[in-house]
């Protein structure tokens, strides 16, 4: 049995957060300033773990080689930095397992592939009060990296083999393995169409978010 951690680290979009319905106003804003009909949320869900390129690929069909990309990657961006916390919300159940955290002094953080620009100002928000906050900017290295990782336990006073890092994506697992962190997948996030989160490397799995919180509310 995989013991209980020390320190939890989460992944941001689609783990800790639903910020898929400000993503997808922000690009259907992109879809409607070329004269595009709103793309369905789902599909656009589906695509926010994979950042603004993916998404603007999703809306216009233009990849990061496209001479439009970078703007049009740009407006999406400014849409959607606008109102970040819009309809974003917690997943169900998370605030009671940060609540009995954060009671018992236990330390989390955050480990993200989303700029600080907009990955600090949701947290603040949201009124969350991680331990430590690493953005895609905050160092040269990024996930499936472990170096983020390491910071972020580093910053929590937490041996790294110590920590569970939970994420909805394969590069989540493959940074928690390389960091020698308990690797834990879910499967309520952002996931494609035809990606299977239980045949990620990971070391342990779990559908949805009750059974994540009680798993890490038993008895220590």
């Amino acid at each position: 049995m995989t013991p209980l951690p020390r320190a939890l680290l989460f992944d941001l979009d689609g783990t800790l957060v639903d910020t898929a319905p400000d993503l997808a106003r922000a690009t259907n804003a992109l879809r409607a300033h070329h004269g595009l009909e709103p793309l369905p949320y789902p599909l656009i869900r589906a695509q926010v773990s994979n950042g603004g390129s993916a998404l603007v690929a999703l809306a216009l069909g233009l990849d990061k080689t496209h001479r439009d990309h970078d703007a049009a990657r740009q407006f999406l961006l400014d849409a959607y930095g606008q109102s970040v916390a819009e309809e974003s919300c917690l997943f169900p159940h998370l605030d009671q397992l940060l609540a009995s955290w954060e009671m018992e002094s236990r330390p989390w953080g955050i480990v993200t592939n989303k700029p600080r620009a907009y990955a600090a100002p949701l947290v603040e928000a949201l009124g969350l009060a991680p331990g430590a906050l690493l953005c895609a900017d905050d160092l040269p290295q990024r996930k499936p990296a472990p170096e983020p990782l390491w910071a972020a336990a580093e910053r929590l006073d937490v041996p790294a083999s110590q920590c569970w890092y939970i994420g909805d994506h394969v590069r989540d697992m493959q940074a928690a393995r390389a960091a020698g962190m308990v690797a834990v997948a879910v499967g309520y996030g952002y996931i494609e169409e035809g990606d299977d989160y239980l045949e990620w490397p990971a070391d342990l799995w779990f559908e949805t978010c009750e059974a994540l919180v009680e798993a890490l509310l038993q008895p220590a």
